[in-house]
């Protein structure tokens, strides 16, 4: 009977355990600030990388005139060269665009500009360079890139982005850089990069969990969440925008019939190939 007792009590106490952590993920962890956008320009589509193709490179200078003629958002990702000169540039890695088999981070300013995108004339620009050449005629939608806790790229994107008079948002996978950025400009509306960790990354551990819980929202405290659409009706992006009421959007929307749904849904989508 006593035993009865003590494995009773270690239930309730697990089922209390369970309630308390359910409610702090509820009130707390997930929680974005979900600040409505105070210019409505920023609630547009955004061609993803510029409007790329074949002939023009994906986050060339050529893709983002592209898009601003087109009167479309950019959406572009900024990170640090081995110089600290903010990049436009998605991976990590340069095998994919310039055949280098290097790490941006590993290279200088002058040496990444000297690499061709995807075979073409085109190179590598600079934030400065993309800011120049946009000035202000379309909205950007700018990814801080960074997968640890090394957030020195913040400071200098704000540098370069209090002296700009055009639309811009911020957004991360990394709440951390959210964070850190919010510091710098406290002011500007961010956003909350959001995808199924564990199954893109195939491992399944603490961090990847969590990130996938979307349970570091109190960090980033976010404004709106940019999800990928597989992932649209899972329970962590339901609770951030529709019992928080944060804006959506939505990546990467590659045809018109996702689009049409984007549409429908009142999400705005990143887009490519359209």
């Amino acid at each position: 009977m006593v035993f009865l007792y003590v494995l009773l009590a270690i239930f309730c106490s697990l089922c209390a355990l369970a309630v308390v952590l359910g409610l702090l993920y509820l009130l707390v962890c997930i929680r974005p600030r979900a600040r409505k956008a105070d210019n409505p320009r920023l609630l547009c589509h955004y061609a993803h990388r510029g409007l790329h193709e074949n002939s023009v490179p994906e986050n060339s200078l050529a893709a983002f005139e592209k898009a601003c003629q087109s009167g479309h958002g950019i959406e572009l990702d900024v990170q640090l060269s081995a110089d600290g000169e903010v990049m436009v540039f998605h991976d990590y890695t340069l095998n994919r665009m310039t055949g280098k088999d290097a790490k941006v981070k590993d290279l200088t300013c002058a040496e990444l500009q000297a690499l061709s995108l995807s075979g073409t004339e085109h190179t590598i620009p600079t934030f400065s360079e993309v800011l120049a050449l946009v000035n202000g005629r379309t909205p950007l939608l700018v990814e801080l890139k960074g997968e640890d806790l090394n957030a020195e790229l913040c400071p200098k994107v704000a540098a370069l982005l209090r002296d700009y008079k055009g639309d811009f948002c911020i957004e991360s996978f990394n709440p951390l850089l959210i964070r850190a950025m919010r510091r710098e400009m406290p002011k500007v509306w961010y956003g909350q990069l959001y995808t199924n960790v564990c199954k893109d990354k195939k491992k399944i551990h603490l961090l990847n969990i969590l990130l996938t819980l979307m349970a570091f929202n109190f960090l980033a405290r976010p404004d709106f969440i940019a999800y990928n659409y597989l992932y649209r009706d899972t329970v962590p992006v339901k609770l951030a925008t529709k019992l928080y009421t944060a804006e959506r959007f939505v990546w990467t929307v590659r045809n018109r019939e996702e689009l049409n749904t984007c549409e429908k849904n009142g999400e705005h989508a990143i887009f490519e190939n359209l």
